[in-house]
């Protein structure tokens, strides 16, 4: 049986009379008071969470009570969802606080854009566990398989997988038009060039680690890193410019997802590509 500590179950079953008529009057009659382990249990979290949560101010309890206890209501409980939501989808919290704390924020629009982004996510897994099925039959000698099919459910959650961290960033760069021929490239691509893709991002990392410890971004091997990220974009852009690469190497160090992305590859990376990419990449 679980046991709540002597302090949170005193919360729980003695809210002071003030707190509790409170609740009744925002919700209707409905004291919805839940102590922060109550609330952890309810949604699956840790309370650790929640108080990291209260400290950067993404979701703050709806009061304390008199003993210091933290209490939430209906509509901390609503917004704990949305962010989960949000966390699910790989938005990190300040985002998260930076959307939901937005004046234009719409709680029925953001679901819609939950359950869009969630569908989307379930048609790219489809297609994976399509691709494995496939490729198990092919071994048992039930079917054959082309070798555009062999690679069909990794572009797909490729595909996916940028929509989801950087889709709306991109959009509102490039606009609708430029990422939608961007993926429309991406999955016609031959195996050929969907492995040449892949490798020329191994190669992108592997040369920025090496230029990074050289602390130069205007070196050689700062020109060869840029060289091999350019070939890299044009696998999948439809049409390349230095205008839009030069944006993308603003985003890199402006976005806290590239950045953490890059610096881990080696410590300064994100900043280092920035200024490799500015330095050798013509205005216009």
């Amino acid at each position: 049986m679980h046991t709540l500590p002597a302090g949170e179950f005193a919360c729980a079953v003695n809210v002071d009379i003030d707190v509790t008529s409170w609740f009744m009057l925002a919700f209707g009659g409905e004291a919805n008071v839940y102590t922060i382990g109550q609330l952890a249990k309810l949604a699956g979290v840790t309370t650790r969470t929640l108080r990291y949560y209260d400290q950067i101010g993404l979701l703050k309890p709806a009061e304390i009570s008199e003993a210091g206890y933290r209490l939430y209501g209906r509509e901390q409980v609503d917004t704990l969802q949305q962010i989960l939501f949000y966390r699910e989808l790989g938005v990190g919290p300040e985002e998260i606080i930076r959307i939901i704390s937005a004046p234009s924020f719409d709680r029925q629009l953001a679901l819609e854009g939950h359950l869009k982004a969630l569908i989307k996510r379930r048609e790219a897994l489809d297609a994976l566990i399509s691709t494995v099925s496939k490729t198990l039959e092919a071994h048992k000698g039930g079917l054959t398989m082309t070798d555009e099919e062999k690679f069909e459910g990794f572009k797909k959650k490729l595909v996916e997988e940028n929509e989801e961290k950087y889709g709306a960033e991109a959009r509102g760069l490039y606009g609708d038009d430029v990422v939608d021929e961007s993926n429309a490239k991406l999955m016609g691509m031959t195996p050929a060039e969907f492995a040449r893709m892949q490798t020329l991002s191994a190669e992108v990392n592997e040369a920025l680690k090496t230029a990074v410890q050289t602390g130069n971004p205007a070196g050689e091997e700062a020109r060869r890193l840029c060289e091999l990220h350019k070939q890299w974009l044009m696998c999948a852009w439809p049409h390349y410019s230095s205008a839009a690469h030069r944006g993308l190497a603003q985003m890199y160090v402006d976005d806290e997802r590239f950045s953490a992305y890059y610096d881990s590859i080696a410590p300064g990376a994100a900043v280092f590509l920035r200024d490799a990419l500015l330095h050798f990449l013509p205005d216009a």
